[in-house]
């Protein structure tokens, strides 16, 4: 980032926010986000509410287009406002920059949080202080997540579907497979038993789409905040529970079945507490069939990034090498039934 990009940055929020001045005392790119960029932000801001000291983050879309699925930078901020207005554990939201003459492409900013979101590290002995009350808690803010019901106006953006959300995702992921260039046999055979075993349309809210490990962030104290809600739309509630749960979401530590930190019971405890609903687990199986379904798809469109020159990226590329694992687990998952 150059000076006049910083000095733009300061002049946008001493505008939005009604200061007198404001210094950027420190900034620097956050590591990760293959899809998005979070830049650290230490703001001086002298005048007006939010005078004194401010930690930020700045969250913007990488330099090359996302993933075709993702919400933009204004959509994902009306989510964040309406689901923080729910009483969800989420990053204060505070500013939308849509001119892109500031930074260069649109932006927001919103309160930093502390605590680390590594899955790698959350999922190691000692990584999380009590495995048990943190599975209860990130159960009870995914109800909180899914108390949110269509119509909300702020989030119109969201396309709603008449029938059922399972067979959406089956026509989407099918409609993207027969389009692509290389086959995958297994991923097929998933549809059409994802196809085959689909739910109704049943109960429809408000789902996170990537609520897991590695999309919050805890410190010594426990949750600081859920991250990460590119991917949210209106679906089956199930859905969540099921991507939370799925095994690609473990980082290895299989026997903790509720994102590697902790029992699925605990978390399921904790969702019903809140919700006031009985989770159906028959239902579970199905919804983490699909969550490495939808895995898979999102892993193959991140190489291709990377393959056709789109952008050079050793992530993405290694993202590409996850596909074999999840294809054994979808069959693996789907050989009995």
């Amino acid at each position: 980032m150059d000076n006049s990009q910083k000095r733009a940055i300061e002049k946008y929020v001493a505008k939005v926010c009604g200061a007198e001045t404001v210094c950027i005392e420190q900034m620097k790119l956050l590591s990760g986000g293959a899809v998005q960029e979070n830049w650290f932000l230490d703001l001086l801001i002298e005048g007006g509410e939010y005078s004194g000291k401010l930690e930020a983050v700045l969250r913007c879309d990488s330099p090359t287009a996302g993933v075709a699925i993702s919400h933009g930078r204004a959509q994902e901020f009306a989510l964040l406002s309406t689901v923080y207005a729910a009483g969800v554990t989420v990053p204060q939201p505070l500013w939308l920059c849509e001119d892109s003459s500031v930074f260069g492409r649109p932006f927001f900013i919103m309160r930093r949080i502390r605590g680390t979101a590594a899955g790698h590290v959350l999922v190691k002995a000692g990584g999380v202080k009590n495995r048990a009350e943190l599975a209860a808690r990130l159960g009870r803010e995914l109800a909180k997540i899914h108390s949110v019901r269509p119509p909300q106006e702020a989030l119109n953006f969201m396309p709603t579907h008449s029938g059922s959300p399972a067979l959406y995702s089956v026509q989407a992921y099918r409609t993207f497979l027969d389009r692509h260039h290389t086959p995958y046999p297994a991923l097929e055979w998933g549809l059409r038993w994802l196809e085959r075993n689909a739910p109704g349309k049943g109960l429809i809210t408000l789902v996170h789409g990537d609520f897991r490990t590695g999309n919050y962030m805890v410190d010594d104290s426990g949750l600081t905040g859920v991250l990460d809600w590119e991917f949210a739309g209106w679906g089956a509630p199930l859905e969540d529970l099921g991507w939370f749960c799925a095994k690609c979401w473990r980082f290895g530590q299989n026997d903790m079945e509720a994102g590697g930190i902790g029992e699925r019971e605990d978390f399921y405890a904790g969702y019903e507490s809140e919700s006031k609903r009985t989770i159906d687990r028959d239902q579970i199986h199905y919804w983490e069939v699909m969550a490495h379904m939808k895995w898979a798809i999102i892993a193959i469109q991140q190489a291709e990034r990377h393959c056709s020159g789109e952008e050079d990226s050793l992530l993405l590329a290694l993202t590409g090498h996850i596909v074999p694992e999840l294809e054994w687990e979808i069959l693996n998952m789907t050989e009995h039934s």
